[in-house]
């Protein structure tokens, strides 16, 4: 197989594009329209506030449950719906709402899921009743699925290869900072509003987005057309959700409990059935011979777990400050700020080293900062100063920033332009199961551990007592206060239990973090890869084959392996997989 010419490769030979295909600055367009091209740092701007929406709606909901509780009289079954309908309808879609994106418009799909988004806010907010909140965060999951790959997805067809490393890295540092925004808005709203001002927070957001949207992002599609595959989109949103479902419910009723197994085998065959539908249909939704170039199969591992220890130590953090350090949701909140500072500021210049010493040398590394982070964090007491925090969260910062980003850029490269919607579905994918599972087994962790340490100052206690401390940090406190004075001991007790298995967890994280690093090294793209057309970060994209589809409507194989030599012809500047179908 010929070598792919790269801006990495002064040799390569090839046609020089024509006056009309360079921007201003000299850059090769690559077919994108010369006023789409003008205008991509607004596009870039409209995208970032609206996956910042879609981050702040995930997260700012946890502060407000205590007193949701207290209003509309919920159950705990309910909150914990609250915070899974969302998850649950936004994975399950992301697949079958890329391929909507890829077919009918990017520009359209975003546009409409930011429209859904004030029609679930508005639905939430104005809730008399459990059920109503619950239809709302479901509203919000079904908005967040339109909006999350329509985000990526048009940043790919709207810069030009040697520039799209740069624009994804600052994608990925909004999609990871903005996550910490979330809950220190909902703490100020919720010191002087009503809980559904939290649903609300989105709102000026949301109008801002949608009026710039209309002049700064423009339409693109697939510019082949492909059928929308109706069976596998069902398929998928059964499969995921059912995942996503089994990973959340697992710790509440135990990983070997009948109803978690059934949930998970069932999940595995619908997802085996997803699977043996894409490898035969005429026009799959997901061409799974995309798994076998490393970097969509390793990119896709590696997000996953860096969002496994990320959305894992946000969970347990929130704990931390809050019952241990006695610190208040607003004060958390505020604490945790600088996390999303410091990946706006990284993620940016990320590009550069990434192209300098290849993804093999800088995503180990980024991995190495959040292993040290956790291990940091692990160490921290009771007695600890709140601003100690600061020594674990801005290495864990800067680790998912170097890392993020040019795992996203790597699997973005992976996939043709006409599909980014597919692609950037699966980056999103990715993230959120890697996120639920870092909460589900972390806290399994913390909660096993916990349990075990506190069992002897609770063996005297009446069994509901005994049952509500032992259920989690939180109830032992309640419980202590209930003993008044001679609950002291408990509430001390408690802690020290809790901070054993915090400290257990984020070792554990940190333990993954490690291994994580040392196999992205050893199968991540390395430099000479870059010769062949391989972004490492801010050089030129080596799209798969342009070359025309066989008879069963399907690229030809995509090569398992990266060499020097084995990257697949073409640049993704002329073809069917031209990204050039655009207008303002």
């Amino acid at each position: 197989m010929r070598r792919t010419p790269s801006t990495l490769d002064p040799a390569a030979s090839g046609p020089e594009p024509s006056p009309s295909a360079l921007g201003g600055d000299g850059v090769d367009l690559g077919g994108i329209d010369p006023d789409v091209y003008a205008s991509r740092w607004r596009t870039l701007g409209v995208l970032c506030l609206s996956l910042t929406i879609v981050m702040v709606a995930n997260m700012s909901l946890n502060l407000a449950l205590p007193v949701i509780a207290r209003d509309l009289d919920a159950s705990t079954t309910a909150l914990q719906w609250m915070v899974d309908a969302y998850a649950l309808v936004f994975a399950g879609l992301l697949f079958t709402t890329g391929t909507l994106g890829d077919r009918f418009g990017r520009k359209g799909a975003l546009q409409a899921g930011l429209v859904l988004f004030l029609v679930g806010a508005a639905v939430a907010a104005t809730a008399g009743t459990s059920g109503m909140v619950i239809a709302g965060r479901g509203v919000m999951g079904v908005a967040a699925a339109f909006v999350m790959p329509s985000t990526l997805s048009i940043i790919t067809s709207v810069f030009p290869p040697a520039e799209r490393g740069r624009a994804i890295a600052t994608w990925a540092g909004v999609a990871a900072g903005a996550a910490a925004l979330g809950p220190t808005g909902s703490g100020l709203l919720l010191e002087h509003f009503w809980w559904g001002s939290v649903f609300l927070v989105n709102v000026p957001l949301v109008v801002a987005a949608l009026v710039a949207g209309i002049r700064w992002v423009p339409t693109s599609r697939d510019p082949d057309g492909h059928p929308l595959d109706v069976p596998g989109a069902l398929l998928s949103i059964i499969g995921v959700g059912a995942l996503v479902y089994a990973i959340i419910e697992a710790p509440a009723h135990g990983w070997a409990d009948p109803v978690t197994l059934a949930a998970f085998a069932g999940a595995a065959v619908v997802l085996g059935l997803f699977a043996w539908r894409e490898t035969t249909a005429h026009d799959p939704m997901l061409d799974l011979r995309l798994f076998r170039d490393r970097r969509f199969s390793v990119a896709s591992g590696g997000i996953a777990l860096t969002f496994f220890a990320m959305f894992g130590t946000f969970f347990l953090s929130s704990q931390f400050l809050q019952l241990v350090l006695g610190l208040s949701a607003l004060e958390a909140g505020l604490l945790v700020l600088p996390m999303s500072a410091v990946m706006l500021l990284v993620a940016p210049r990320v590009p550069r080293v990434s192209a300098r010493y290849g993804v093999a040398r800088v995503v180990p590394v980024g991995l190495g900062f959040i292993a040290l982070g956790l291990v940091v964090l692990s160490q921290l007491g009771a007695s600890s100063h709140p601003l100690t925090v600061w020594m674990a969260i801005i290495p864990m910062a800067i680790g998912v920033a170097a890392t993020s980003a040019p795992l996203t850029t790597v699997l973005m490269s992976a996939v043709p332009p006409g599909r980014a919607g597919v692609g950037s579905a699966m980056n999103d994918t990715s993230r959120e199961l890697g996120g639920a599972l870092g909460v589900a087994v972390l806290g399994s962790v913390l909660t096993t551990s916990y349990g075990s340490a506190l069992g002897p100052a609770v063996a005297d206690l009446p069994e509901q007592a005994r049952t509500a401390a032992t259920s989690g940090l939180a109830g032992a406190l309640r419980v202590a206060g209930d003993l008044g004075t001679g609950g002291d001991g408990l509430a001390d007790a408690a802690r020290r239990a809790f901070l054993d298995g915090f400290g257990l967890a984020a070792l554990a994280a940190a333990g993954l973090a490690l291994v994580t690093a040392f196999a992205a090294a050893r199968l991540l793209p390395r430099t000479d890869d870059a010769a062949a057309g391989v972004d490492v970060g801010g050089a030129e994209l080596a799209q798969p084959t342009t070359e025309p589809r066989d008879q069963l409507g399907s690229r030809p194989a995509i090569p398992s392996t990266l060499s020097s030599s084995g990257a697949s012809s073409g640049t993704g500047t002329t073809g069917p997989n031209n990204p050039a179908r655009l207008s303002s």
